[in-house]
């Protein structure tokens, strides 16, 4: 069977006998709107979501075939000369913002990190100890102990140089070390995550996560620890699960020479375990090939490879009889959805305690990125209310 191109841009069907083909001509309509969709994707990728989608299973020659006598061609961007600029494009002016905001301005205690009298209603009772427990009184408040705890994340202090205005430091950091062992601040972020994604509209749990990966220098205070050679950073790597909002899911710390693929199956089993509704899974070209199958079969959802425009290992496909699909402007492009996982490590690094890794155990380092993002929700929900 061979596909022929007449007037309307339709395809013709000449059966000239032997084995029948592979695809019909459902399937190459249906292969066409993958790869519209997926430009950049492998073919080993345009054969998963084909067989997903229709129900078919071919091998990669045959989708090589196809699109060679469809028209489709892959294109590698081309390699701009040493020290050549790039224009950027004008973006619209913007008005600039000066001073402080009403965020700023919060009615908190003593110092800007401490938790105001909304934000601590939100989550008392995941710190406060019931009332009728047995035992002897709380010998400190347990708000403070908090305040502390907030304080340090911010400042990246030691805890041996608390302002003497809290609880020793003694206290504070034995309260910090029971909280990270019964996951005290990962059940706060729960909360506030299902709480802010139901202000804006959304289920309570999401259907589409987002996985990614990032390197930071750990201090000489011990502990797991190794060398990034893509990165050129020797410490620990925290790998992330969030959904299309950006909000934390699950969140694992290894060391740094670590591959993102050898860290992928723990930290997208605990998201999977918090969020059993995910049915995609966007990922960047660390994650394609055996990893991104190895997710699908583990845990039944679908794995798409978001690559970068410019990526001169897969190219794009390119059908030149649509003048639609020209090759993007050299520059700066947004990826679709995987900018939010990108953003999320932003919102982390603002955090002082998180740009190195001071503690000797990775939960303790985990610890401290549920703390943050479920800080950082305090204020919105609070600040909203």
């Amino acid at each position: 069977m061979t596909q022929d191109r007449h007037g309307g841009g339709g395809l013709k069907t000449i059966n000239r006998g032997g084995r029948p083909a592979a695809l019909t001509p459902q399937h190459i309509v249906l292969l066409s709107e993958i790869v519209s969709r997926m430009p950049h994707a492998t073919l080993g990728e345009l054969a998963a979501e084909l067989d997903h989608l229709g129900a078919v299973q071919v091998c990669t020659a045959t989708i090589r075939r196809t699109l060679r006598a469809q028209g489709i061609v892959r294109t590698m961007p081309k390699q701009h000369a040493l020290g050549a600029s790039v224009q950027p494009e004008a973006h619209a002016a913007v008005a600039k913002r000066y001073g402080y905001t009403a965020a700023h301005r919060r009615e908190a205690g003593q110092y800007s990190t401490d938790l105001t009298d909304a934000e601590w209603r939100l989550v008392s009772d995941l710190f406060e100890r019931p009332e009728g427990s047995r035992g002897a009184p709380a010998r400190y408040e347990r708000r403070r102990l908090v305040d502390a705890c907030c304080y340090v994340l911010r400042t990246g202090c030691a805890w041996r140089l608390l302002p003497s205005s809290f609880a020793p430091w003694q206290a504070v950091y034995k309260a910090f070390v029971r909280w990270v062992a019964v996951d005290a601040f990962e059940q706060m972020q729960d909360r506030l995550r299902q709480q802010w994604r139901d202000r804006m509209g959304r289920s309570a749990e999401p259907s589409a996560a987002v996985i990614d990966a990032q390197s930071n220098r750990a201090s000489p205070q011990g502990g797991e620890c190794g060398y990034d050679a893509g990165k050129k950073v020797k410490g620990r790597k925290r790998h992330i699960v969030v959904d299309t909002l950006g909000l934390l899911l699950a969140v694992t710390v290894t060391a740094a020479s670590v591959q993102d693929r050898d860290g992928a199956a723990e930290v997208v089993a605990q998201a999977c375990r918090k969020a059993p509704t995910i049915e995609r899974l966007y990922t960047d070209g660390a994650y394609g090939g055996q990893c991104a199958r190895a997710i699908e079969q583990t845990h039944g959802i679908r794995v798409e490879v978001v690559r970068r425009p410019g990526n001169r290992s897969t190219g794009t496909l390119h059908d030149p009889q649509r003048s639609l699909w020209q090759e993007p402007a050299p520059g700066f492009v947004v990826l679709p959805k995987r900018w939010v996982v990108e953003r999320t490590h932003a919102w982390n690094e603002r955090w002082r305690r998180m740009v190195m890794h001071h503690d000797r155990k990775t939960s303790t380092s985990a610890a401290w990125v549920w703390l943050a993002e479920a800080r950082i929700l305090l204020s919105r929900i609070a600040l909203g209310s």
